[in-house]
């Protein structure tokens, strides 16, 4: 049976572009907020997303308005700095200075470039530019335009970040140890003071002046990056949590050298700057290690990636490195390797473990004909095959690119928290600036400093701005682990509330792989010839039953014929001439509509469709020939998985192109209750639209291109992997494999995620909703105001961690 492909999907063409940008010198909430909002301001920004937690600014603009220099530089002038990174090339053909100057004067050109730098001598270029606005391919391309080749010389392979981390961690660690060392003999002075405020005397006291240096040290090197940080900010039109780092601790620190200068040698607070200033900078240095165990999913799918591969050139195998395979290239792997990049089998047969990919477990057979998907794992023979996707192409580098896109999304949830956020600063101070105050016109200077000082201390936006896009980089990264890739944050948090599941039945529910079962002759030919003739008519279709029809003929090695006139008409079938007759092949619909008599066929075809088997008729010049009966096979795991959604609450519902008898017997085989039969293509989003007019939240799964529309329409829409690429660019999530317990997954993946998401906001919210009112009250000791401070948001994501101990069903 044949169906209409001729589905087009029409793009509208527009000038948008969209760069996603490394911040630098982000501390809280308040600073994500702030640039968002200022890069909105921007003319021709359409959207701007600022994640806390992967530091990166992500911008949609009309090109033809706005350019990334102007973006950088709305940054910039928030008080924050963009993240540069740089290559070096080498560079063949250059025979004198205006060659060199020649590529420099290019490169500096290439949008996005910010330094460039050409050395004759050594025939090399370093270049720094701004990732996102511009790439290691566009500056090839800039000097092969200039006339020179070039490559690159240690090309990045993605641990930039992981460095960048890492001298960050190693910085503040760094800065920890002073301030610990510092705090030491203020702790033992503490003590002292509080054995002699309980009568037992006093046993150790500083001098103000030595005070006075060791805090120094750590207000000014310690801390010295919030005084920065506080400073960009300000002049940016901006507060954040450095600014109140600042003003808490520089409070305390002025307040004692005042004191200090004018001799008195009483009520000072050195030790409260010291100590409070140390323990934000642990808490800093826990944030950047937890925050690093969160996108350990990309490290891991970076880490699949194949170092070389073996390639024929010249009838000679030969190890180049990853990045020089070509399309084309004729890649030779031997048992136990890892294949480099995706192509297709042209000589050999094997078995792939593929799981790095789709998690599962089973490795699967590769014969000639078959693709292979870069870092799988060839198990067995060995094979040669053609590189058809390499570099930034490959199935692994476009899933790497959707999950680092999924993890900078926002969830619609982190909304409230961004509002938040945004005010939160401002109305600190305000508390801070009330509360001394009043303390002071009540109890006196000395306290109101102090409780002001607790306020400004204990206040941290950095646990609400967390909250969300930790959870958010573990979940996804999580579901990529397993099969599951989620191509956003609203998806992820939409899937959670999905109260209809909608599968289509080919391909889906069943393997997609249907037999021909039965022959019912109705006129002079043999069956052989029944078969014969439909397997020519439908060799133009692209659907699974037509492909059935012609499997089943080669396997009886008939010859087809030629055809002439096919025409598929969606939801009845095909019609062709063969030989010069007419031929139709279809059901019901199709022959009523050409007038041919089917009243002696319709009983069999009951039985039949009964049986769960798809039930065609075919007519030949006018008159009925045979029923040709198909039969697909239900996939494994289909029956569980339905079951698994109901027991989720979850209506699940199976719609098809089907008669209402053969899709009623599938519907029974696998548990479903509600079927949708008999459903033209195009119907198929109708019918989507129809469940969310009676409230329901509805995700659509299917594998085929008649199913985008529907995956568009729907809620969620879930493509299965093996499907086509019309369907997967339709979804909001994408199965790796066929396997329906993804969907499960999915659905517990995006409940756990959320439940970490409200955990996170809930104790952050509580946290500053308790302890700011307690330390405008005066219950709070500013230096226990720093540690709780610290441990907040190390809270928030250690929290979040635990959902990386999150596992599929299977």
């Amino acid at each position: 049976m044949g169906v209409d492909t001729n589905i087009k999907v029409q793009h509208k063409m527009t000038t948008d572009e969209s760069v996603s940008l490394a911040i630098t010198g982000m501390t809280c909430a308040a600073c994500a907020t702030r640039i968002e909002k200022n890069i909105s301001k921007v003319p021709g920004v359409h959207k701007a997303n600022v994640n806390l937690a992967t530091e990166k600014a992500v911008v949609t603009f009309n090109s033809t308005e706005a350019t990334v220099e102007d973006i950088i530089e709305k940054v910039k002038k928030t008080g924050y700095g963009v993240q540069e990174e740089k290559v070096k090339l080498n560079i063949n053909g250059m025979t004198c200075a205006a060659c060199a100057t020649r590529i420099e004067k290019g490169l500096n050109k290439v949008n996005g470039v910010t330094t460039a730098t050409v050395n004759l001598a050594t025939e090399k270029a370093s270049v720094g530019y701004i990732p996102g606005s511009t790439n290691v391919e566009k500056l090839i391309e800039s000097v092969k335009k200039a006339g020179y080749d070039a490559k690159v010389i240690g090309e990045d392979d993605g641990d930039y970040e992981r460095s960048a981390r890492e001298k960050s961690y190693k910085t503040q660690k760094n800065k920890f140890i002073v301030g610990a060392l510092i705090s030491i003999p203020f702790l033992i002075m503490m003590i002292s003071d509080f054995a002699m405020e309980y009568g037992n005397g006093g046993f150790y006291h500083m001098n103000p002046w030595i005070q006075f240096l060791l805090a120094t040290i750590v207000q000014f090197y310690v801390g010295g990056h919030y005084f920065r940080d506080a400073y960009n900010a300000v002049r940016g039109g901006s507060a954040n949590m450095a600014v109140l780092v600042v003003l808490g601790t520089s409070a305390a620190y002025l307040y004692s050298l005042v004191v200090t200068i004018m001799g008195t040698g009483q009520f000072l607070y050195y030790e409260a700057a010291v100590i409070v200033m140390t323990l934000i900078v642990l808490g800093k240095l826990l944030e950047i290690r937890a925050k690093g165990q969160t996108s350990e999913a990309i490290k891991k799918l970076m880490g699949l990636q194949a170092k070389t591969a073996r390639v024929i050139r010249n009838g000679m195998e030969i190890d180049i490195p990853l990045e020089d395979v070509e399309s084309g290239d004729v890649i030779f792997v031997r048992a136990g390797e890892k294949i480099p990049v995706d192509g297709i089998i042209i000589e050999g047969s094997t078995s792939v473990d593929e799981s790095m990919l789709t998690g599962e477990s089973m490795p699967v057979g590769k014969k000639v004909g078959d693709s292979v998907i870069g870092a799988t794992v060839n198990k067995h023979g060995s094979f040669k095959f053609k590189a058809t996707k390499v570099g930034k192409d490959t199935a692994l580098s476009q899933i790497i690119k959707l999950v680092e896109e999924a993890q900078g999304s926002k969830a619609p949830i982190q909304q409230v928290a961004d509002k938040i956020s945004g005010v939160f600063v401002p109305i600190v101070i305000l508390i801070a600036l009330a509360t001394f105050g009043l303390t002071y016109f009540l109890v006196g200077f000395t306290p109101g400093l102090v409780s002001a000082i607790a306020v400004l201390v204990i206040a941290c936006p950095c646990a609400l701005g967390l909250a969300t896009p930790t959870a958010v980089m573990v979940g996804t990264g999580k579901g990529a682990e397993n099969g599951l890739l989620i191509k956003g944050a609203e998806h992820l948090q939409n899937s959670q509330r999905v109260t209809t599941v909608i599968l289509d039945k080919t391909g889906t529910i069943t393997k997609g792989e249907p037999n021909v079962t039965d022959i019912v002759n109705y006129g002079n030919f043999s069956n052989d010839k029944i078969l014969q003739i439909a397997a020519s008519a439908e060799k133009g279709s692209e659907h699974p039953l037509g492909e059935a029809i012609v499997n089943g003929a080669k396997q009886k090695e008939l010859q087809l014929q030629n055809a002439h006139d096919f025409n598929a008409i969606p939801g009845h079938g095909i019609q062709v001439e063969i030989n010069d007759q007419l031929v139709l092949i279809g059901n019901k619909k199709l022959m009523a509509k050409n007038n041919i008599e089917i009243y002696d066929a319709l009983t069999e075809m009951e039985k039949l469709e009964s049986e769960g088997k798809t039930a065609m008729l075919m007519a030949i010049e006018g008159s009925l020939a045979a029923i040709i009966a198909v039969a697909d096979t239900v996939k494994e795991t289909s029956a569980e998985a339905i079951n698994a959604l109901k027991e989720l609450g979850i209506e699940v519902i199976m719609i098809t192109g089907d008669n209402q008898l053969t899709a009623e017997a599938i519907a029974k085989q696998v548990g479903v209750d509600r079927v949708f039969a008999e459903v033209l293509p195009e119907d198929k989003s109708a019918e989507v639209e129809k469940l969310k007019l009676e409230g329901k939240v509805v995700a659509m799964v299917g594998d085929g291109i008649n199913d985008a529309p529907a995956l568009a329409a729907a809620d969620v829409g879930i493509a299965i992997g093996t499907g086509t690429d019309v369907a997967m660019e339709a979804a909001d999530i994408t199965l790796m494999r066929g396997d329906l317990m993804g969907i499960v997954d999915t659905i517990r993946l995006s409940k756990s995620t959320m439940r970490k998401i409200r955990q996170n906001l809930f104790w952050a919210f509580a946290y500053n909703v308790v302890l700011i009112p307690v330390a405008a009250l005066g219950l709070l000791n500013p230096i226990l105001a720093g540690g709780a401070m610290a441990f907040s948001s190390v809270s928030v994501v250690g929290n979040t961690l635990f959902l990386r101990k999150w596992k599929p069903v299977r």
